[in-house]
């Protein structure tokens, strides 16, 4: 009797040891399948994902040369998820020679560098020095507007994929349909233009300053007489003729950069800035600002008109001296920073809107570019 219950006990004893062995083991099986998961998806995520994510801390570049102007657009390249995933595709130049001259390449260089080191921030040397072949010097004061047109141009230009090239002008260009009419007869003129900045003026035709970004995108839109010196040769009246000059709206990128043009010339060719207060918006829905005759497009292009706005490019300083930084909102934390060369930190909302301008302040800190970025982008991954 006792010996059989001696026994039970111990095959129960056994059971349950069992029992904990094969719970333990299963533990230690998902364990290790959650882990491979998670480097898969790490590893998925890093090779769409900008400089800043994923990271510790977000990676600087040193100034080289009054290089913070180029600095300021490389990071919002660079942060870009949309941009970096055709970077990534490129075709590697296959001589060295050739690779030192290639923008595209040499971007992607300094990319990886980034995104592998465990520095602070890294040198753009090299690429600084292949941009010099083509005319953008260092120790020179650029203009941020210009200097983002040359970047994108050289990039599109050495790009030897057909099909990157498209998905490059795809993701940046804007297109917009030019109309002329003579007011004399019944002569119309239109002329589809693409461009890759909306510039925005910030004065009226009156030279009144315009208070929003929303009163800057209905003047650019607005139409104008031209008349007096500014009239156009009309074939059918065989004459010059009053001209009415409107702009319609029938394409909207990806990404979205807004030129504020702060720097305005005065009589005598002088050039001053315009640091007036002007505020935008973190939503810029398209469909409420502009007019039905201001667009010329369909309800499913329209549709998707709805941007979050992803960088802001800030100027200070005068127009011969001084300094640019960028704002990036990171696409997978929704978190801004700031970077100013090698300089990189997180800041607020309140420290974004920092940039909207005070007339008194003609040294302090303006927005320059803005770059929105639609609301529904396809994303590479669910649940990302």
């Amino acid at each position: 009797m006792g010996q059989r219950s001696g026994r039970q006990g111990t095959s129960k004893k056994l059971e349950m040891a069992l029992r904990e062995t094969l719970k333990a083991e299963a533990k230690v099986q998902n364990n290790e399948e959650e882990a491979e998961e998670l480097k898969a998806k790490v590893q998925r995520l890093t090779s769409v994902f900008g400089v800043a994510d994923l990271k510790n801390e977000a990676i600087g570049l040193y100034n080289v040369g009054h290089s913070c102007c180029l600095n300021s657009l490389l990071q919002v390249f660079f942060m870009n998820i949309h941009f970096t995933r055709i970077l990534r595709r490129i075709t590697v130049p296959l001589y060295a020679e050739q690779q030192k001259k290639n923008v595209p390449y040499q971007m992607l260089l300094l990319l990886e560098e980034m995104q592998c080191g465990k520095q602070k921030a890294v040198y753009p040397v090299a690429l600084a020095y292949c941009l010099s072949a083509y005319k953008v010097k260092l120790f020179v004061q650029h203009d941020a507007a210009q200097l983002f047109l040359t970047l994108w141009n050289l990039i599109k230009r050495q790009m030897k994929k057909p099909e990157l090239v498209e998905e490059l002008s795809d993701l940046y260009t804007i297109c917009i349909q030019e109309h002329l009419a003579c007011q004399k007869c019944s002569f119309e003129e239109k002329k589809n233009s693409s461009m890759l900045t909306l510039p925005l003026p910030l004065l009226d035709s009156n030279c009144r300053m315009l208070k929003t970004l929303k009163d800057c995108l209905q003047c650019f839109f607005h139409p104008e007489e031209l008349t007096g010196r500014n009239m156009c040769f009309c074939d059918q009246c065989g004459r010059k003729t009053p001209f009415l000059q409107s702009m319609k709206l029938v394409h909207l990128p990806q990404t979205l950069t807004i030129h504020l043009k702060r720097f305005c010339v005065e009589k005598a060719a002088h050039i001053h800035k315009l640091s007036h207060y002007l505020p935008f918006p973190q939503d810029l829905d398209f469909n409420a600002v502009l007019t039905e005759s201001q667009c010329q497009a369909d309800d499913n292009e329209k549709a998707d008109w709805q941007y979050d706005l992803f960088a802001v490019i800030a100027h200070s300083g005068s127009i011969s001296y001084g300094h640019y930084c960028a704002y990036i909102r990171s696409l997978t934390e929704c978190k801004w920073y700031c970077f100013n060369d090698s300089e990189v930190c997180q800041v607020s909302w309140d420290d974004v809107k920092c940039t909207y301008g005070h007339s008194n302040l003609h040294w302090g800190e303006t927005a320059y570019l803005l770059v929105y970025m639609k609301k529904h982008p396809q994303w590479p991954y669910p649940g990302v």
